[in-house]
């Protein structure tokens, strides 16, 4: 009878755990596919603020003593809350620890400091002459870590990333110039210049930590990264001009990013908001992005070590916006590992260059199993809506897949991905999709697809099995306006080879 009571209980704890899960009862009902849910990040019931540790938050005074103090007592403690108050505090990278939420007051700025040196690795100087840097706020093999409150984390990234004139006004190109820095040739551009954050003038007192600029551009940390950890919690914080990416998290069992805002010049070289890499179970939701680079990337490695790494699975992206981007939900360039059971649903994309952004090549590939993009609204889409492509880095879009070596024998497999209700007003391009010979993109379905105010139709390049059911895509009658080497794909009910 006791067994039986205690049996009894056990299940009683597991429903009530399950009831009390606040993520399923907002994001989970009713997905086209099943997908693990996430569950909640727990850290130690206890609190020091980060003034008891001698810190100053007038933007001037270095906290980085501070920051490490107290990050040494809640270890011994067993983990627990860092509470940064109101004000701006100064400091050099942030190494989190487990069971240890990093929580910002709301007018609190943790202000990384422009000194490179802080940052640089003690490893061994790489072939090119480049070191590895920390990123502002990182660790790796950790769990139950957290970032939350709504307060700002900002890397000052402008005295780390390079700037490319034709991206910026006259006014802003003056300025930069007047930090010194160097100006060089743009190799894309005959008529335009880059300038590098390297020798500075001396009131900046940023010292260069490589030999030229071009090393040292390829030192710039992220905002935060964390790796190879479990159950990480990312919530309602800011996080503004990264020195490259925003927020990196790379094999993460279990992670939550709720209502980050994530902000940068649309000029910011690399600036990308997130890209999570070999992640298994997350949830990103109630976000809010405008940056220089992709908003929402899925990554999933690059070759063999991508394969090892695990897919990036059971994502669940809701109630997200993003403004200025390359694109609003993309995967890719590297996507090894595969990429299943991903979910993106009832977001907004407007004024991204493009808007669902599917991207890779040879030697970076991987497979897609159950990719389904719906509820979406898109609006002022500088490119295209939808651009699928398996030639966006080393090879380009005509090549091969025979012609290819064994370095690039990780392929682009884009196939069972589905986009439905989705309604984008004002676009260069409505679709675009570029296979490639012996690897056509197969197997996607466009169903309830509103296209208006396009100026380009429907291109395909390599293509097999492309439905579109349901689909009003201008201009008409019918929207194929440059297709070539396409198999089965119908438009309605209508095959375009017919047209």
């Amino acid at each position: 009878m006791k067994r039986s009571l205690f049996i009894s209980a056990l299940a009683l704890m597991s429903v009530l755990a399950v009831a009390q899960n606040p993520y399923d009862k907002y994001y989970t009902p009713d997905l086209p596919c099943a997908v693990e849910h996430v569950q909640p990040v727990v850290i130690p019931d206890y609190t020091v603020t980060l003034t008891d540790f001698g810190a100053v938050g007038d933007g001037m005074t270095d906290c980085s003593e501070a920051f490490n103090a107290a990050l040494k007592h809640l270890k011994k403690q067993g983990g627990g809350h860092l509470i940064v108050p109101d004000g701006t505090w100064l400091t050099g990278p942030i190494k989190l620890i487990s069971n240890f939420d990093l929580h910002l007051a709301d007018h609190a700025t943790i202000l990384f400091s422009p000194n490179k040196e802080l940052y640089v690795q003690a490893s061994d100087t790489l072939r090119d002459g480049s070191k590895k840097c920390h990123a502002c706020v990182y660790g790796s093999k950790l769990e139950n870590v957290a970032i939350t409150g709504y307060g700002t984390l900002d890397g000052q990234g402008i005295y780390w990333r390079p700037v490319k004139q034709k991206k910026v006004s006259e006014e802003q190109w003056a300025e930069l110039l007047a930090m010194g820095g160097k100006v060089m040739a743009d190799g894309n551009s005959k008529n335009w210049k880059i300038w590098y954050p390297f020798n500075l003038k001396p009131e900046y007192n940023v010292p260069n930590i490589a030999s030229d600029p071009i090393i040292q551009e390829k030192m710039r940390p992220h905002l935060v990264n964390i790796t190879d950890s479990k159950n990480v919690l990312i919530e309602h914080v800011h996080l503004l001009n990264s020195p490259k990416f925003h927020l990196v998290p790379t094999r993460i069992q279990n992670l939550i990013i709720d209502g980050v805002n994530i902000r940068c010049p649309h000029w910011a070289q690399n600036g990308d908001a997130m890209d999570p890499g070999n992640i298994q179970v997350a949830l990103i939701v109630n976000c809010n992005i405008s940056c220089g680079d992709d908003g929402i990337c899925m990554k999933g490695g690059v070759g063999q070590k991508g394969v090892d790494a695990g897919p990036q699975r059971d994502f669940l992206i809701c109630n997200d916006t993003v403004y200025r981007a390359h694109g609003g939900f993309v995967i890719g360039s590297e996507f090894s590992g595969g990429m299943q059971r991903i979910v993106v649903k009832d977001c907004r994309f407007e004024g991204t260059d493009i808007g669902c952004r599917f991207k890779s090549a040879p030697g970076r590939g991987g497979w897609c199993e159950d990719i389904y993009c719906y509820n979406i609204i898109m609006k002022d889409i500088l490119e295209s809506a939808f651009l699928i492509s398996s030639g966006y880095a080393d090879k380009g879009a005509g090549v091969s897949a025979t012609d290819s070596d064994n370095k690039n024998a990780f392929f682009p497999d884009w196939s069972n991905i589905t986009f439905r209700n989705i309604t984008c007003i004002g676009s260069k391009q409505a679709v675009e999709i570029q296979g490639l010979k012996g690897k056509p993109v197969h197997h996607i379905l466009f169903d309830q697809v509103t296209i208006i105010g396009n100026r380009g139709g429907i291109k395909m390049e390599w293509a097999e099995d492309i439905n579109f059911t349901n689909c009003n895509i201008n201009p008409k009658p019918m929207p194929i306006t440059d297709y070539k080497k396409i198999k089965n794909v119908r438009y309605n009910g209508k095959d375009p080879d017919a047209e």
